[in-house]
């Protein structure tokens, strides 16, 4: 497997967040950014992402004038390109959370980090290769964490895992262009984590729970309640 020439790499020592460095280099052309540290990372709702040494964490700059609802489908692009990586290096029981999460034995293994500016969108992703956060570092209620090496005897270097995740993502993108966000969408339901399941979804003013029944044409989540189908464009899902 050889680097996608039509996709930028540039690697880094240390960087705020690769998502912000990727926003700074927004009309420089698609390229993927990745950081050996990473003092400044945040996730979901802005909370604090701490990168321990040796894991991964790397940003795909990619230049589209598509509106941004489409552009944010990207979120399940990259979740199929990590399940197709980590299932080729050989981990175990591999599932999708929604809406950007990637579990092993259901625990948590990477995120999935979207950003955006004019006419781009930035699709950064963090992946523990060889440690987990600190229990102190973790939000209320997240699924607890797992590192790729406890389930591989030796999981591959950073750089490795860049060069694997460039071509997958390269293969859904195309398929993506393409074909539109229904086959993505059929392939990400197949590894859909609690599908048919109870689960909870935390909103701003209120948490939900119901019936994980499918996500929609757009990629929202479809919550069977009591009171009926509930349709969810985002929201903080938790077991």
């Amino acid at each position: 497997m050889s680097w996608p020439p039509e996709l930028g790499r540039v690697v880094l020592e240390t960087v705020d967040s690769t998502n912000t460095e990727a926003l700074r280099r927004v009309g420089q052309g698609d390229c993927w950014i990745m950081t050996k540290a990473q003092p400044a990372g945040v996730g979901r709702r802005g909370k604090r992402w701490d990168m321990a040494k040796g894991n991964f964490a790397a940003s795909l700059l990619m230049h589209s004038q598509e509106p941004l609802p489409a552009l944010a489908q990207r979120s399940f692009v990259a979740a199929l390109a990590l399940h197709e990586v980590l299932a080729g290096l050989g981990a175990p029981d591999i599932s999708l959370k929604w809406p950007n999460d990637v579990l092993v034995q259901g625990r948590k293994l990477a995120g999935i980090l979207l950003s955006s500016s004019t006419g781009a969108i930035v699709v950064g992703m963090g992946v523990n290769l060889v440690t987990v956060p600190h229990p102190s570092a973790l939000p209320e209620h997240a699924v607890a964490p797992i590192s790729l090496r406890e389930v591989l005897h030796s999981p591959p270097s950073d750089e490795a895992f860049l060069e694997l995740l460039a071509n997958a993502f390269l293969k859904y993108e195309r398929q993506m262009r393409a074909y539109g966000f229904a086959p993505i969408r059929t392939a990400w339901l197949a590894k859909a984590a609690r599908i048919g399941e109870v689960i909870f979804a935390r909103l701003p003013e209120a948490t939900l729970s119901g019936t994980f029944e499918t996500i929609d044409e757009t990629g929202a989540l479809v919550l069977g309640t009591e009171n009926g189908p509930v349709t969810l464009p985002a929201a903080e899902v938790f077991f």
